[in-house]
């Protein structure tokens, strides 16, 4: 019967409150800080990454009609979107 209360005492303490350090605290608060810009930053970087490789495509005559119209069009597009691609990874550095 011994090792049924050395078991009850084990879960109760597993569930019980802890107490957390202010260090902890403020690491949880740093994160919770910093997940908003986290979140900008991925996201924006995917879709100027797939701004990028829609404008490739379109140059490389993959996607669209194949014309010289389409070609100028995905050059200009590529371009913007791999001038536009490092501005995440310079936010992120700020924040």
């Amino acid at each position: 019967m011994n090792t049924d209360k050395i078991y009850a005492e084990q879960l109760a303490n597993e569930y019980a409150l802890k107490d957390t350090s202010k260090v902890i605290a403020l690491r949880k608060l740093d994160a919770k800080a910093k997940l908003p810009a986290t979140v900008f930053t991925y996201t924006f970087g995917i879709i100027t990454a797939l701004v990028a490789g829609v404008g490739m495509c379109l140059s490389m005559k993959v996607i669209g009609s194949g014309s010289t119209t389409m070609f100028v069009l995905g050059v200009i597009v590529g371009i913007i979107g791999l001038l536009v691609l490092p501005i995440p990874s310079a936010l992120s550095l700020r924040w």
